[in-house]
């Protein structure tokens, strides 16, 4: 995996997301969510490129009036399922997942995933950013995913819920983040496999990998930013815009 070193940031972008329809296209500041967040891809040093994937003719439209890559693909599950097809018809040798509703994640931790790609072990298929949760709120709110993390670094579980459960002692609770790294044949892999029943109850797409019994590199990243997954959470981005 030194051989190769070109990366691409893939940002899955749908219009119909039932919390928040439209969302890619919400106005932060005086530009789209998906502008702020392609922004973003563009500051880090270890990325060769970054496109939207979308099947939405407005969001595409939106991108060629703002001058951003775009690729049209088919309906999807998932995120990483419409990556998976948009890498068919994008050649690298790495893409990473970055959330279009996540308008400040770090340059620095995009670049931290596209850098453990380069260091995966056998079994694992994907990197997974994730950092310390400090707010109580955001540890019970189920649009945060939480994740359990093992001493080798690998996830354990991801959840909506508060995970591990505090029967004994208060633990420290991780959030995952929306920035997921695959190399090309991984992703091709994950296309293939079949959704599990504990990804489709909890809707979090790296459980499809955990319930298949595939490691996920987990990276610890700096996080001050905020996922924009409801109207309410666009007002909080405006304030910290």
């Amino acid at each position: 995996m030194t051989a190769s070193r070109r990366h691409v940031a893939v940002i899955p972008c749908r219009w119909g997301a039932s919390r928040f329809p439209g969302k890619p296209l919400a106005v932060l500041g005086t530009m789209p969510l998906l502008w702020h967040v392609h922004q973003r891809c563009r500051q880090a040093h270890r990325l060769d490129d970054a496109v939207v994937a979308t099947d939405d003719h407005r969001i595409e439209t939106a991108c060629r009036r703002l001058g951003i890559p775009c690729i049209m693909t088919g309906e999807h599950p998932t995120g990483t399922d419409r990556v998976a097809e948009c890498a068919q018809h994008l050649q690298a040798d790495a893409y990473i997942n970055v959330q279009g509703d996540e308008p400040f994640i770090s340059p620095e931790a995009i670049d931290a995933v596209s850098d453990a790609l380069t260091r995966l072990d056998a079994g694992t298929l994907a990197v997974n950013a994730y950092a310390t949760l400090s707010d109580a709120a955001a540890v019970i709110d189920h649009n945060v995913v939480k994740v359990v993390v093992g001493n080798n670094g690998q996830a354990l579980m991801f959840s909506r819920q508060p995970i591990p459960y505090p029967k004994s002692h208060r633990p420290t609770y991780l959030r995952q983040l929306g920035l997921y790294g695959f190399t090309r044949d991984s992703l091709e892999l994950f296309r293939q496999l079949e959704q599990g029943s504990v990804e489709r109850a909890e809707g979090i797409e790296m459980l499809r990998l955990v319930e298949h019994g595939y490691g996920v590199r987990m990276v610890p990243v700096p996080d001050n930013g905020i996922a924009v997954d409801t109207l309410e959470d666009l007002e909080r981005a405006r304030a910290m815009l």
